[in-house]
């Protein structure tokens, strides 16, 4: 049963005692439990239930009487227990007489009924009546959701006796209450009394066990955690009420795998159920993982009376960088050939016992000393961990043999606070350089010659030699060849480098752009294996005045009057200044007609008008020969003929049709072949017209020496006469 204790204040704090304590207990909440299994005797028990006041230490007292229920439904009316009436509350009913104020309703109290009970079933609760059964036939009812509302049936009433019953059992975690309304009625179901409420509490009893919200909890805890440090919260629900003891909670930890270095290296909160670490020495690379097992238990954890129910934590120690990186040697080696880049040289490793492939184990590498021109490099192969020393730019064997690095390794990440070792380790890398045979080189590259043209051939032009980088090998001296030579004008001694002229040097050739000709040449030596190298040669030629202006273009049309007749000319000269204009124009003296029928005249330094001196010259094609003088010096000078074709001119100054044939710079040549071809066209159309006129004479003799009988002509007979008869319809 419950009791429960309402102080007036309702600010007191209590505590439930009882005077049979190895026989009844009385929690927090009022409920009192057997302590132990026991037969009640057929004589009431009683025992005594003191109420103290935590403060003050005041104590009251109240005195319970257990009575056996009956064993069986047909126990004697004496061994039954008394059943509780319910009255509906009496109200005054108005007649004659004026209203008078009603008696006010009773609060009815709820009715406890425990959960799980075996019966027997129906099992009686209370009795509803009304003090107006005396003069009436009453009926009573009860509804709400466990009468006539679902879940229906579990509670009826006796509608003679007004006894309510209860028919199976309840379960409070499906429903902690219920909310019922009785009602009394006549025979003729005229409502006698007001519906009065019933509350059924279903009391709670622990018949459920904990249940953690996951079988497998997983946690992290970084390693060398200080004790007091958070890991995780475990959580186990009960469906008891959690208002009693049914419903409270405690967790504790049963085992701890593997128990080192402590078997006690957490703890936890046995209400809350957080973890926390308790002991010192975590270290990941001695233990990575904990097992705990955890248990829940009700009742506040009592071991005799509480529901218990186990999970596991798993609790992963997670690596922090408390161990720096350290070489596996003091000194390494490598080698390298010469001149190669992007060549691993060495293979730095290391070793850490941090968890691999996290900043507190990935390693960088740097160096210290032994490289100041930056020519090594080094890289982390993020697989294995080791330093690759890598060269970046080019070694001469010449020049440096070998090498000798200070090389530093450290994490990613900085050292955990408190940690005694140094934050990085170092180590010396040695690398030899490698002779290998290099090719040769041209010094300088390219080289430039400036050379007069018009060298002639034979002629020794200069020495171009290379160098052999390879001074400590032993091998014979290079060997030239000429590789290009566009021109051909070039050959190279293949001793001493000697270059001497096969041709006459032309500025003007097609090979030389902008006065510069480029010509390569190669070296080779005789090492293992052979190698050799190129060089280019470039000439500037300096322009000579060895070429004599010419007239462009070389024929010309005017008209055979005085006006117009000017023609445009220019002096074309493939020298260069100072050796080309400005230029000078003039005629020849012979022969004598050439000044007779023309004249020249210079309008600027390249440019000159030809034109009839006389007023009327004969349509024809004539030579006229012009000396053009360049400003070189010496000067060069040259006469140049003009083909001028004269023809005759319309009043707009363009030739006639005839002339113009003349005029398009046709030669005689051409023209007296065209005529050719005109006369051969008028034969053959002349040989067709006679053979169609003969044709038509053979015809018409054909016709002459037909017989006249035979002449269809007569054969055709005329009647004059036109439509049909009468009997033709």
């Amino acid at each position: 049963l419950t009791v429960r204790f309402r102080s007036c204040d309702g600010n007191k704090k209590i505590h439930f005692g009882s005077s049979e304590p190895e026989d009844f207990r009385v929690g927090e909440d009022g409920v009192v439990y057997a302590e132990r299994s026991f037969q009640l005797s057929a004589e009431p028990t009683e025992f005594v239930v003191s109420a103290q006041d935590k403060e003050t230490q005041q104590e009251w007292q109240m005195r319970v009487k257990l009575t056996p229920e009956p064993a069986f439904a047909g126990a004697s009316e004496k061994d039954q227990r008394k059943i509780e009436e319910i009255i509906f509350p009496w109200q005054q009913y108005k007649h004659s007489s004026p209203l008078k104020r009603q008696k006010r309703d009773w609060v009815i109290p709820p009715i406890n009924l425990p959960e799980n009970s075996k019966g027997p079933f129906p099992q009686e609760l209370v009795r509803i009546r009304s003090d107006r059964d005396k003069s009436l036939s009453l009926r009573y009812s009860v509804t709400g959701p466990g009468a006539d509302q679902p879940p229906t049936g579990i509670f009826i009433i006796n509608p003679i006796s007004g006894q309510l019953s209860v028919t199976k059992p309840l379960d409070r975690e499906q429903i902690a209450s219920f909310h019922l309304r009785a009602h009394a009625v006549d025979v003729n179901g005229n409502q006698v009394e007001n519906p009065i409420d019933i509350v059924i509490n279903v009391i709670d009893m622990n018949d459920n066990r904990p249940e953690f919200l996951h079988q497998v909890w997983n946690g992290t805890v970084p390693e060398g955690s200080k004790p007091g440090t958070y890991v995780m919260t475990v959580t186990a629900i009960d469906a008891d009420d959690p208002n009693t003891q049914n419903g409270m909670l405690r967790y504790r930890i049963l085992s701890q795998a593997p128990s080192s270095p402590s078997p006690n290296m957490f703890t936890i909160n046995n209400e809350t159920g957080d973890i926390i670490t308790v002991a010192a020495g975590l270290d990941r690379e001695k233990v990575q993982q904990y097992t705990l097992i955890i248990q829940a238990t009700d009742m506040e954890g009592n071991p005799t009376y509480g529901l218990s129910n186990t999970a596991t934590a798993v609790i992963a120690v997670t690596d922090v960088n408390d161990n720096p990186p350290e070489f596996t040697a003091m000194t390494f080696y490598g080698e390298v050939p010469e001149n190669r880049v992007d060549v691993i040289v060495a293979n730095l490793t290391v070793t850490d016992k941090d968890q691999p492939h996290t900043p507190a184990w990935n390693a960088m590498y740097r160096m210290t000393g032994g490289d100041p021109t930056g020519r090594f490099t080094i890289l982390t192969d993020p697989n294995s961990n080791d330093g690759l020393v890598t060269v970046v730019k080019p070694i001469d064997f010449e020049t440096n043999r070998m090498f000798v690095l200070t090389v530093a390794a450290e994490n990613q990440v900085p050292l955990a606070k408190g940690i005694q070792h140094p934050p990085q380790s170092t180590a010396t890398v040695s690398i030899t350089v490698i002779d290998v045979n290099e090719s040769p080189y041209f010094v300088p590259n390219p080289k430039l010659v400036r050379q007069e043209e018009g060298l002639m051939a034979g002629s020794m032009l200069t020495t171009f030699t290379a160098q052999d980088p390879d001074r400590y090998m032993q091998q014979t001296s290079l060997r030239y060849s000429k590789l290009s030579d566009p021109a051909n004008w070039l050959k190279i001694d293949p001793v001493n480098g000697q270059i001497t002229t096969t041709a006459v040097l032309d500025r003007e050739s097609i090979y030389v752009q902008n006065n510069m000709y480029n010509a390569t040449f190669l070296a080779s030596d005789n090492g293992i294996p052979p190698m050799s190298g190129t060089g280019t040669l470039q000439i500037y030629l300096l322009d000579i005045n060895d070429n004599a202006p010419q007239v462009h273009p070389k024929e010309a049309t005017t008209c055979e009057t005085l006006q117009p007749n000017a023609i445009n000319i220019t002096a074309v000269d493939p020298d260069i200044d100072p050796n080309a204009g400005p230029f000078a124009f003039e005629l020849p003296d012979t022969p004598a007609s050439i000044k007779r029928n023309w004249t020249i005249v210079r309008i600027s330094g390249d440019h000159a008008q030809l034109s009839l001196r006389i007023r009327f010259l004969e349509a024809g094609i004539y030579d006229v020969p012009i000396v053009i003088t360049d400003s070189g010096n010496p000067h060069a000078s040259s006469t140049s003929l003009l083909k001028v074709k004269v023809c005759q001119c319309d009043l707009n100054g363009d030739c006639t049709d005839v002339d113009r044939i003349v005029g398009a710079g046709l030669g005689t040549g051409a023209i007296i072949a065209i005529l050719l071809c005109i006369i051969i066209l008028l034969i053959l159309v002349l040989m067709f017209v006679v053979w169609m006129k003969r044709r038509d004479k053979e015809r018409q003799a054909k016709q002459l020496l037909i017989d006249p009988e035979d002449d269809v002509r007569d054969n055709i007979l005329k009647y004059d006469e036109e439509g049909g008869g009468e009997e033709d319809q």
